[in-house]
């Protein structure tokens, strides 16, 4: 078993997207939060190794490649940004895991399936509204169990969400995301996000 300090070492190595959109909220998710989501899901939940697992909305392929680090089966990978894939591809090569992800370049609706796991770290919805419920009704559709980082803002919504979906909450973890400064219209070095961690299963399981 990787202890998280040594996987979040290693999640240090991964680039991070070299050109971010921002009506796409990319965000590189940060090694320390990255390690400590996938910890807390093989660690506590059991649901990382020896699963098959999609990530949704890939970005430059931490949690992705994260779990295949720590013994996911194989990984679908996801991000409607080319850019990003080919950025993910790369980080996959360099740390060699590479012969278990499958790198695809589409939009989430897309993706069909069934999986052990969907994990994900969504746009926000500050610049889509609702993206976040949308990724994860994905989730719910295609997965057993979901791990996916949300606003704490949107936690009341979100719950009733998911209630609704058949959805069932096996745990709610607090993190603080720390945002460095992206895009032009940021005036400070880096920003604050409040955020919770879900793990997800499905009701009739």
């Amino acid at each position: 078993m990787i202890r998280r300090k040594k996987l979040e070492i290693v999640l240090e190595k991964i680039s991070s997207h070299p050109k971010p959109k921002f009506w796409l909220e990319q965000y590189t998710i940060p090694s320390l939060i990255a390690a400590e989501m996938l910890s807390i899901a093989s660690d506590i939940h059991n649901s990382i190794k020896d699963k098959n697992i999609v990530d949704l909305g890939c970005g430059t392929g931490r949690l992705a490649i994260g779990s295949c680090i720590l013994g996911a089966e194989k990984v679908l990978a996801v991000d409607i940004d080319p850019l990003a894939i080919e950025t993910a591809n790369k980080n996959a090569r360099l740390l060699k895991v590479q012969n278990k992800i499958s790198w695809i370049n589409s939009d989430i609706s897309a993706i069909q399936g069934v999986f052990d796991t969907a994990i994900m770290n969504p746009p926000f919805g500050t610049k889509i509204r609702h993206a976040d419920s949308r990724f994860l009704l994905k989730a719910l559709s295609i997965a057993n169990v979901t791990i996916s980082l949300h606003k704490r803002t949107t936690r009341n919504y979100l719950m009733k969400f998911i209630e609704s979906k058949s959805g069932k909450i096996d745990g709610l973890y607090e993190m603080q995301f720390k945002i460095p400064k992206t895009y032009e219209f940021h005036n400070r070095k880096s920003y604050i996000v409040d955020i919770d961690l879900y793990i997800i299963s499905l009701k009739n399981l």
